[in-house]
């Protein structure tokens, strides 16, 4: 019996197409850690990954459809693609339309060209060919804009008054259901509802305001949104009371934090690209009577100025600034309240030092931005990585330089100390109003005084204020009398007495006021110094002795400034009438 071969087949097999998840990490659009994440939750929903990904605010709608324009090999149809009028298909209803998100393009060559979300979908495509007797030839569509579509040249007259439909009211009441909360929340906060837009919009406003932070506070009217600008709160919008948990809940999605959780603040981060600006937003949220306030600090990596010179220092400051940072070893300081750019200049101060020579490190919490060739480590609570526990082991990588985000407690200030006196250089902020107050708290802390004028090199104390607007700033003339009571006459040219104030313009939003630049208050610790710390001297005294000698306050350099034409006297007085130190 002879067996007969089958004969080999020539013809190849179809090519293996990507999956849309392996798609987007290879186009470094994902990270492995999103897309688990991800595909978690779809296990959980059970729809498409893409939809997904757009409702946990890891990609955007156009991000997926592109991804399976690749995957599908298809054509992307945007809105300009779409015809002005209704193109009637024989064989098919509107409604059909409407309720398979299909959108009839042209008919050419016995051809049905059509716009689809999910273009995969062979069981529509079947159904229109069978209908119709054209041969379907999908294109992939933003879910927003064919629907959008499909309600204005298909929807019935009566219920597209309003400009929304009733599944997009449906989609804002929020349950409040317990276990099943997160699977709720996910259905609501679907691609086409209205609080994607909502949130996109809000984050997406920061780069035309040149917004710090995002204010989402609710109240009994509503939730109100302000925006930080230039170190000013601004009213914007205000969005109905029922919309409130539907954007925190997609806010703390985004930021990957337990949405179920109202009861407890939490903080989390969104890694957001707008309008071309790659922005990091810490997260914070806070349980109140009318539900959770939300307040997003916009870092924007394209925006940080790591340069001492574009800070806003005086020269002379400046000059002896660097002196101090470029000493092998001892305490710099540099104090101020929140937002007043404490660690923007410790980034500035290091990019200064040669990190290919000197091993650098940091302890922060959070590390704002990540440094070239500088060991940045995140300090986590949580799990016990607090700034004393983690200077333990940093003490233990052979440093030569070592920035603390911030001396909270007196076990951090002694081991800082500790190192100084060991031959590192060690940079940290302080919460304190003048220079000379950090001493004091420092002794508060539990540093003994010989301790502090052994280790300490200086204090840097800083404020920003509010540039003039240059299109708009207008001048005054001052009065002799005006010049002397403010102290303003000291640094104005002889015979000058022309200052400049805001007035507003399209340019600066009608604020007057265009970016901020910084005011500077340099404590040096030399002989003079150290006698009056080891004698018991309180701030006042110290502030009043630094004073005769070569340093100027706050104030006396925010004045240099007002002479240069750079901010007003109103701004000047507002960011310094904190001068007292508690």
């Amino acid at each position: 019996m002879v067996l007969s071969v089958p004969p080999v087949s020539s013809v190849a097999p179809p090519p293996v197409r990507p999956r849309l998840g392996e798609l987007l990490v290879r186009h470094n659009r994902l990270s492995p850690r999103d897309l688990e994440q991800a595909l978690a939750a779809q296990s959980e929903i059970g729809d498409l990954l893409g939809r997904v990904l757009v409702r946990l605010g890891l990609l955007t709608d156009i991000d997926v459809a592109r991804a399976l324009s690749e995957q599908l090999r298809l054509k992307l149809a945007l809105a300009g693609d779409f015809p002005a009028a209704p193109l009637a298909v024989p064989g098919v209803e509107p409604d059909y339309l409407l309720a398979h998100s299909v959108l009839p393009l042209e008919i050419r060559d016995g051809k049905l060209y059509v716009a689809m979300a999910t273009p995969q979908d062979e069981f529509t495509l079947k159904a229109l060919r069978l209908a119709s007797g054209l041969r379907p030839r999908p294109r992939i569509a933003l879910e927003t804009e064919l629907r959008a579509a499909l309600e204005r040249l298909y929807a019935p007259a009566d219920e597209n008054e309003d400009g929304e439909d009733g599944a997009d009211a449906a989609l804002l009441d929020i349950s409040d259901g317990g276990d099943s909360e997160f699977v709720e929340h996910l259905k609501d906060l679907a691609s086409e509802a209205p609080v994607i837009r909502f949130v996109n919009q809000i984050i997406a406003k920061v780069i035309d305001l040149r917004a710090s932070d995002i204010h989402l506070e609710p109240f009994e009217d509503g939730l109100h949104v302000r925006y930080r600008v230039d170190g000013v709160l601004q009213e914007a919008e205000r969005a109905e009371v029922g919309l409130a948990a539907a954007v925190t809940s997609r806010i703390k999605l985004m930021a990957h934090l337990n949405i179920a959780e109202r009861r407890l603040p939490q903080d989390g981060r969104i890694k957001n690209r707008v309008k071309g600006h790659e922005l990091d937003l810490r997260v914070s949220t806070l349980p109140t009577v009318h539900g959770e306030s939300v307040v997003m600090r916009v870092l924007d990596r394209a925006s940080i100025r790591l340069s001492l010179e574009d800070m806003g220092f005086s020269s002379d400051t400046l000059t002896r600034y660097r002196g101090l940072i470029e000493r092998p070893h001892g305490i710099l300081l540099v104090t101020g309240p929140t937002g007043s750019g404490k660690t923007t200049t410790l980034y500035a101060s290091l990019a200064k030092l040669d990190a290919g020579a000197l091993k650098i490190l940091t302890v922060e919490d959070p590390v704002e931005y990540q440094l070239t060739g500088i060991n940045q480590v995140q300090v986590q609570s949580q799990i016990g990585m607090s700034f004393a526990n983690a200077l333990r082991s940093i003490l233990r990588q052979d440093p030569d330089i070592i920035m603390i985000g911030e001396m909270r407690d007196t076990e951090t200030a002694q081991i800082a100390v500790q190192s100084a006196l060991t031959g590192h250089l060690v940079l940290s902020t302080l919460h304190t109003n003048t220079a000379a107050g950090a001493i004091i708290r420092l002794e508060d802390m539990g540093i003994e005084r010989y301790l502090i004028t052994s280790s300490v090199n200086g204090v840097l104390s800083q404020r920003l204020v509010r540039r003039l607007c240059p299109h708009c700033r207008e001048a005054v003339a001052l009065a002799p009398e005006v010049l002397q009571k403010t102290g303003l006459a000291r640094f104005m040219a002889p015979g000058a007495n022309i200052a400049y104030v805001a007035r507003g313009c399209a340019m600066c939003k009608h604020t007057g006021y265009l970016g901020r630049t910084a005011i500077h208050e340099l404590f040096v610790m030399d002989a003079a110094a150290h006698e009056a710390i080891l004698a018991g001297s309180d701030a006042t005294t110290l502030h009043s002795l630094a004073r005769r000698g070569s340093m100027l306050t706050l104030y006396e350099d925010g004045l240099r400034k007002v002479a240069a034409g750079l901010s007003s006297l109103e701004e000047v007085l507002r960011v310094t009438q904190d001068q007292g130190d508690a």
